[in-house]
């Protein structure tokens, strides 16, 4: 199998049983009224995003922390160990591969300059995931359980690995927006400090694992004359958990890594999944 460019696709006790109901059918028929007024759907959880294809940008934080919340506004979640044992290792993509010396160059010189300074909306929410791998939102309930950075010093390449949990449904959202972006990002330009760089945007096919996923490969012209940065994008859900990853190199991209770590990273966080879930 391999990874390639897709064609397009809430306890008083009442002193009597009277004032007690009395007192409920107020209350109810306040919160609902509240409800109507604030212009949420009666039932559905604050902070509740429904499952749009909109840019994680757009996504509203919760009203309450996580550990304020109800249990059923959250999905159990793997605890920090399980999620680090559902990681990819260096030994899993190769000799070629060790653990991290430190951040790529390029992610500097390349990816945060054209960041900041892209004011197309989804296109600049794509290069700033690039460059923060903040793919699922950057609040307290989507943060990353586990991460893993490897190197390929002899290729320059480099793979950051993510493991979250969140609901299904919100990182199916994400996951539809990013299939959004061959169509609406194909190819722009981007402004680095009075610098033109040409960016574009092609959807890669994932490996059939896990419950969804997609793909994306971006290719951002560099610094220097003739040369071109390549990141490919790649995030797949596991019921409430999600792997994401980039693997970014100046040179030429190895699709194996990527394939590589998709599939291993799937069975090993299925896996874990069924070893059994944290209570919370």
């Amino acid at each position: 199998m391999q990874l390639a460019p897709a064609a397009r696709p809430s306890h008083t006790r009442a002193a009597r049983p009277l004032l007690g109901a009395a007192l409920s059918a107020v209350l109810a028929l306040t919160a609902t009224a509240c409800d109507t007024a604030g212009g949420r759907a009666p039932g559905r959880p604050a902070g509740t995003t429904p499952p749009t294809a909109r840019s994680p940008a757009a996504f509203p934080s919760p009203a309450l922390p996580p550990s304020a919340l109800p249990p059923s506004a959250l999905p159990p979640v793997l605890t920090r160990g399980q999620a680090r044992a559902a990681l990819i290792t260096a030994a899993d993509l190769g000799e070629a591969w060790e653990p991290t010396r430190g951040a790529a160059t390029w992610r500097d010189e390349v990816l945060k300059a054209t960041a900041e300074r892209t004011r197309r909306g989804d296109c600049r929410r794509l290069l700033d995931i690039l460059y923060t791998e903040d793919l699922f939102g950057g609040g307290a309930t989507t943060a990353p359980r586990a991460t893993a950075a490897l190197d390929d010093p002899d290729g320059g390449a480099q793979l950051h690995y993510r493991i979250t949990s969140y609901r299904a449904a919100d990182l199916d959202s994400t996951l539809a927006w990013l299939g959004t972006l061959p169509d609406t990002c194909g190819r722009f330009e981007a402004d680095a400090g009075g610098t033109g760089r040409d960016v574009r945007v092609t959807a890669l096919t994932p490996p059939e694992a896990g419950d969804a996923g997609r793909g994306l490969r971006v290719t951002v012209s560099g610094t220097r004359p003739g040369e071109v940065l390549t990141v490919d994008l790649v995030a797949v859900r596991v019921g409430d958990d999600a792997l994401s990853l980039t693997n970014g190199t100046l040179g030429e991209p190895a699709d194996d890594a990527t394939l590589t770590a998709v599939e291993v990273g799937t069975r090993r966080l299925t896996e874990v999944r069924r070893q059994g879930r944290a209570q919370v």
